[in-house]
């Protein structure tokens, strides 16, 4: 009887498992696929799991699965699916990103369900797999057309693939505003230099990396609690064990002869019975002690491993110019800055927000993503053009407000600009301030023929675009030399240290040229009066 009892229930498990073998697959297939695997009408139910999770695993790897070896679906029809997939180029955009892979292997499950219905209009079965096959190839080939597009503007697909909306960016990359995006990206190739220079924007700190700790570095003592075992001791109330004196009880079977004496006198019982009622009869107290142990916490003292230290690189602000000054060939320079550096912070992990300027109260903020919303965003800017007045000050009080935030305190300031802007001397003292307190880098980009004042107080560096005219389309040559000519023909016009020590304010300036204006007057009265002393 034990032996069979243990034959049953040892087969139980066994007889589960072989039932649940058969999907097993699907633990390591998404959630979002489990319908089209299942309820697909191509091939057995194992074989056709089976073969979903090699082509997952194959396209997880940026590349095709085995042929030999590939069990779904059908030899003819799986040779043909992988050649249009070899063609797309498709194992390469899911070894940019894994979400692409999922997506695909839906597609198939979707189009090889098509099959049947092919079928059952009359046609052939290779007739009728190669309208499958064209079908696949014919969705796929406009898609990887808008991530081909996609990659060329941004470098990477970021967010795009997690949620696969095709038609909303089938309508975005459609639209004017992004002509004018892929216009601006191809004005990038022609300037290389500023595409290594904002590349190496951002300032580089160390942070600990507690995912990462170094097992050869000892750390400092720290103190934990920890969970031990103590022995205590468990009193159990009457429980028989020892006696620890007299009380009253109810119990009958620990009172004290004195109360049983009572039962056997005709009016006493009375009183004996009224006492166990109220549980109030002499009854002997005992009790037990137990010693089992208990986990408590107490303090624990140890050496905990110093983090491993990883270089990251800040965020970045940039400030660009959308005055009426910057209309023409400026103005596409001024949009590729803005390209490169979202770009070169999505590339990096960092963040990137946007000071669009132009007059009094005229600035647009903007934080893209390379995302949809993002992208949206980010067209909808390239295709406004430049107008107004400029004010340099709000977007500068601006960027320095971000700096005091934690996530920004790295960050380093771009300003993208003719230069035709002049900044109040508050304003440029709080930016000196920012760049001594927080060790804030503002590189200047110069899109114009001369640097400026309002450039020269406010930047570390000035990157110079000289052929700005030709880079926006006007085919004309630069008409200066140097774009240092306010340095080299009105150096006193700079806020330098010497020129400031040696400047007098305005009102002693006044009172000194009253002073001289009073000295001359009475020169002259002197020597219309004959004194010639």
């Amino acid at each position: 009887m034990d032996t069979e009892a243990g034959h049953c229930q040892a087969a139980h498990p066994r007889l589960f498992a072989a039932r649940e073998a058969s999907l097993a697959a699907l633990d390591e297939l998404p959630h979002a696929s489990w319908r089209g695997a299942l309820t697909n009408s191509q091939g057995r139910l194992e074989s056709r799991l089976s073969g979903v999770l090699q082509w997952l695993r194959a396209f997880n790897a940026g590349c095709l699965p085995d042929r030999p070896v590939l069990c779904w679906p059908v030899p003819s029809l799986a040779s043909a699916l992988m050649e249009a997939c070899r063609n797309l180029s498709l194992p390469d955009f899911c070894r940019r990103d894994v979400a692409l892979s999922n997506v695909l292997v839906q597609s198939l499950l979707f189009h090889l369900d098509w099959l049947v219905d092919h079928l059952d209009r009359g046609l052939e079965p290779c007739e009728a797999e190669a309208m499958v096959v064209q079908a696949f190839h014919d969705d796929w080939s406009e898609r990887t057309g808008l991530l081909r597009e996609w990659i060329e503007v941004f470098g990477e697909p970021g967010d795009l693939l997690k949620e696969a909306r095709w038609d909303q960016l089938r309508g975005l990359l459609a639209g004017s505003d992004w002509q004018e995006v892929l216009r601006i990206r191809r004005v990038l190739d022609r300037m290389p230099d500023l595409v290594r220079l904002l590349r190496r924007l951002g300032r580089r700190y160390f942070v600990d990396d507690p995912g990462r700790p170094d097992a050869g570095r000892s750390g400092s003592m720290q103190r934990n609690a920890c969970m031990r075992e103590q022995p205590c001791e468990v009193v159990v109330p009457e429980l028989p064990g020892a006696t620890r004196g007299v009380h009253r009880s109810g119990r009958v079977a620990r009172m004290l002869p004195a109360e049983a004496v009572l039962l056997g006198h005709p009016r006493l019982r009375l009183v004996w019975h009224a006492r166990h009622a109220e549980r109030t009869l002499l009854c002997y107290e005992d009790d037990s002690r137990l010693r089992e142990p208990r986990k408590r916490s107490a303090p624990h003292w140890q050496s905990s491993p110093a983090p491993v230290q990883r270089m990251v690189t800040g965020p970045i602000l940039v400030c660009v110019d959308t005055s009426g000054s910057m209309q023409g060939a400026a103005e596409p320079v001024a949009k590729a800055i803005v390209l490169e550096a979202l770009r070169t912070a999505h590339a990096g992990g960092r963040a990137c927000h946007l000071f669009a300027f132009g007059g009094p109260d005229e600035i647009l903020e903007l934080e893209p993503a390379v995302d949809l919303p993002g992208a949206e965003a980010l067209a909808a800017f390239f295709g406004r053009g430049f107008h107004g007045g400029t004010d340099i000050c709000g977007p500068l009080d601006r960027a320095i407000g971000m700096l005091e935030r934690a996530n920004w305190r790295n960050a380093d300031l771009v300003i993208a600009s003719d230069g035709q802007f002049g900044a109040t001397p508050e304003v440029v003292r709080r930016v000196r301030a920012a760049q001594e307190a927080s060790g804030l880098r503002v590189q200047g980009i110069l899109i114009g023929d001369r640097e400026t004042i309002g450039m020269l107080e406010l930047c570390d560096d000035i990157y110079w675009v000289r052929d700005w005219r030709r880079i926006g389309g006007h085919d004309q040559d630069v008409p200066i030399h140097s774009q240092s000519l306010t340095a080299e023909y009105f150096p006193g016009a700079l806020r330098s240290a010497t020129n400031q020590a040696g400047t007098v304010p305005g009102d002693t300036a006044s009172v000194a040229l009253r002073t001289g204006w009073r000295a001359n007057e009475r020169i002259s009265q002197k020597r219309e009066g004959g004194d010639t002393r």
